[in-house]
């Protein structure tokens, strides 16, 4: 917006400057053109009348005054007619300028060019005898235009250098303008740069002209609005957790109690029943809390170091891995640390339903292969299985909430899983995408910004 805003500046003054200056400069030249041609003639006039009276002193005049035009202006004087006068002057070419002026009694200007003037300005005047009212003679003064050719160079040379210089100070002054003008616009889009990064408490300065700060106040109002409501959800989200994890706690605790002091095997079982359906509804209801807070973005994306925490999530799951005799592996050749922008606690909960997906879905004695992949401005997290993969219809289902697939363990999950990765891999600026791993399973990969990504844009806005 800046440029656009320098050029038009500059745009309007260039224009502004050929209103007036072009003018002025044709003006100066014409004016150069007819003082020039209303001199010559006037000198070319003079020695026509001496060359007509024709007595001795008259052209011993003559004489004198075309030697002293030639040494100081850039023209020579012709002559012809009058026999023995001024015989030390060169007699001018038969043309039609000589033939008008000899026959007709006509005075010619020719310019030699039609655009400004030629090389030289020849200037034809009759000698009329006032006695004999007939012509005897013409005097031809050919005027170099050298110097006025020189002299319009720096009528429009210097006009130009003015011009430029002129530019170059309005474009200077219009980049501070511009740049004055738009700092209001450029305050709103750091707040918005802001919010789109989870900073909820962002809020821009009631500067610049009234339209600006009728906007600012707007959107400063809007997001005390939206502060307010997120803050409103995160209570609400705090208080259900709460109020529903107390009572499937209490619920689990009293089943337990139940299967410890019944010895009745049909009861036995059905109080087993009961309590995999509080663990199942615990898991459900934790999920759904987890979205929650994704969906409420109440947290701002930080650089996280991603190795340090894939293998704390791997240590976490190796034990429940090894009661199963599956192996999780980190492979691959990573270069350096890459650090990522992530949430607080959202690459953690990524990696666990992820992790846990492949869990379940892998056989006993099976395999669970972690990649890190730094790709320039992003880093992608691989997690490969060995289970029996999805279809191309069940990835396209697999990020629905409440769709569940069936792992070989036989046990489905809440569905809430991987809507959970997507929800958190968007908010930070990520994407999450299912293909197949090679040689059978599935391969869950979370691509997230790297931090050097970040910092470029930064510098690049």
């Amino acid at each position: 917006m800046i440029r656009q805003l320098v050029r038009s500046y500059i745009f309007l003054v260039a224009i502004a400057i050929a209103l007036f200056t072009v003018p002025v400069a044709f003006s100066l030249t014409s004016q150069l053109r007819g003082d020039t041609e209303g001199s010559v003639l006037r000198e070319a006039e003079t020695m026509a009348l001496l060359l007509a009276n024709g007595d001795s002193t008259s052209c011993e005049a003559l004489q004198k005054m075309a030697t002293a035009y030639a040494a100081e202006t850039p023209g020579d004087v012709q002559v012809t007619g009058a026999a023995g006068c001024a015989p030390d002057l060169p007699r001018p070419r038969q043309d039609a300028a000589l033939t008008a002026a000899l026959d007709r009694n006509d005075a010619t200007t020719d310019w030699g060019s039609s655009f400004i003037w030629g090389p030289e300005l020849v200037i034809t005047v009759p000698a009329q005898a006032a006695a004999e009212d007939r012509v005897v003679g013409a005097v031809r003064i050919v005027y170099s235009t050298d110097e006025m050719t020189d002299r319009l160079w720096t009528i429009w040379g210097f006009r130009a250098i003015l011009a430029v210089l002129v530019l170059v100070v309005a474009a200077l002054l219009g980049v501070g303008v511009a740049r004055r003008l738009t700092r209001p616009l450029r305050q709103l889009n750091d707040m918005a740069s802001k919010f789109s990064d989870g900073d909820l408490t962002a809020r821009s300065p009631v500067t610049g002209p009234p339209e600006t700060q009728t906007l600012a106040r707007t959107l400063n109002q809007g997001a005390e609005r939206l502060d307010t409501l997120v803050a409103a959800q995160r209570i609400f989200v705090a208080d259900a957790s709460h109020q529903l994890r107390t009572p499937l706690t209490a619920l689990r605790l009293s089943l337990d109690n139940i299967a410890d002091g019944v010895d009745d095997e049909f009861v036995r079982e059905d109080v087993e029943q009961a309590t995999a359906e509080v663990v199942r509804m615990n898991r459900l209801v934790n999920g759904l809390l987890v979205l929650a807070r994704a969906e409420a973005k109440v947290t701002a994306a930080e650089p996280l170091p991603l190795l340090d925490i894939v293998r704390e999530r791997l240590a976490v799951w190796r034990p429940a891995a090894d009661e199963r005799g599956v192996t999780v592996a980190l492979r691959g050749s990573i270069d350096g640390r890459p650090s990522v922008l992530s949430g607080p606690g959202h690459l953690d909960q990524m990696l666990d339903n992820v992790l846990s997906n492949a869990l379940e879905v892998s056989p006993d004695g099976g395999t669970i292969t972690v990649r890190v992949d730094p790709r320039g401005d992003v880093v992608g997290v691989s997690v490969l299985d060995e289970g029996p993969g999805m279809s191309d219809a069940e990835k396209s289902r697999a990020f629905d909430r409440f769709w569940r697939g069936q792992g070989l363990t036989g046990k489905g999950g809440s569905g809430l899983g991987l809507a959970v990765v997507k929800q958190l891999a968007t908010d930070d600026g990520g994407t999450v995408a299912l293909t197949d791993a090679p040689g059978g399973g599935l391969c869950v990969t979370i691509t997230l910004r790297s931090v050097s990504s970040r910092a470029s844009s930064r510098s690049g806005g």
